[in-house]
């Protein structure tokens, strides 16, 4: 087991309520009219978490307002790699919607998502609350009923994916769609931070990991995230769905494609791409 990352600050920002409301409008038009926006460098600065959770918070409760329903939360920036691309030493968190959520084999429309990138993923689906105690690594592997794989489909509204850390935070990290597997398994069945993936794109392989490019180990990124969700207000609770985070590299899709993602141990699942 690695030491998990502890959760960022979240005990001051410098961007004013204004800004906020601005950065989480600009999101929103982005999302209605499908056309990405620039960078918020002018109204976020790039490490103010408090602004940028602030903004997801604001799109998150419209959401809510409008109809949608919460269903879990997905890790984000859980490699290493990506984390010193973006200059950032720790993970972030989205919410994830029931309109989200796609079955193994199914059509996602050609214009569901603004520039889609796919990855593959563990998913676990929680058996208890990660509400109190110390939250350790075996509370949290004993708190999982199950897991699956997963495919989520990334997309950003920022144009071009030319974010820093707030401009992701903001919008969902960058939170799109997800795929699940239909076959489920136990942690007594399988060990997470043992697998092995590989994901193709019109059958030929784009994309291979380990579990272990998971913040060392997925379990450890769900512990990550019930810690900072506890801290944050919003405790995870049984039932949840969880997205685990990039067990490879993200890669872009296009209408027509066929996307598969196999991980040992749990098997594949695929989606398509309407046209």
């Amino acid at each position: 087991m690695n030491e998990v990352t502890s959760p960022p600050d979240l005990s001051g920002g410098a961007t004013g309520d204004a800004a906020i409301a601005a950065a989480a409008e600009r999101l929103a038009t982005a999302a209605a009219t499908g056309t990405p926006v620039p960078p918020m460098r002018d109204l976020l600065e790039p490490t103010d978490l408090v602004a940028a959770y602030a903004i997801q918070e604001r799109l998150t409760a419209a959401r809510v307002a409008g109809g949608a329903t919460i269903v879990g939360r997905k890790i984000g920036l859980t490699s290493k790699a990506v984390q010193e691309q973006i200059g950032v030493d720790t993970p972030d968190f989205g919410v994830l919607f029931d309109d989200m959520a796609y079955a193994d084999g199914d059509v996602l429309p050609a214009d569901a998502i603004l520039q889609p990138r796919a990855e593959a993923e563990i998913a676990f689906v929680l058996a208890s609350d990660l509400a109190d105690g110390d939250l350790s690594y075996d509370q949290v592997r004993e708190a999982i009923d199950y897991a699956v794989a997963a495919i989520e489909i990334c997309g950003s509204r920022i144009a071009d994916w030319k974010i820093a850390f707030g401009d992701t935070v903001a919008d969902n990290a960058s939170a799109g769609a997800y795929v699940l597997g239909a076959d489920r398994k136990t942690l007594d069945e399988f060990e997470p931070r043992e697998v092995t993936m590989s994901m193709s794109v019109d059958d030929e392989e784009v994309s291979t990991g380990t579990g272990e490019a998971c913040l060392g180990d997925p379990v450890n990124a769900v512990q990550w995230l019930a810690r900072y969700a506890r801290d944050f207000g919003e405790p995870l609770r049984a039932g949840q769905l969880i997205l685990s985070g990039a067990l490879g590299p993200m890669r872009p899709i296009a209408a027509g494609n066929t996307v598969r993602s196999t991980v040992s141990g749990l098997g594949s699942v695929a989606f398509s791409v309407g046209k």
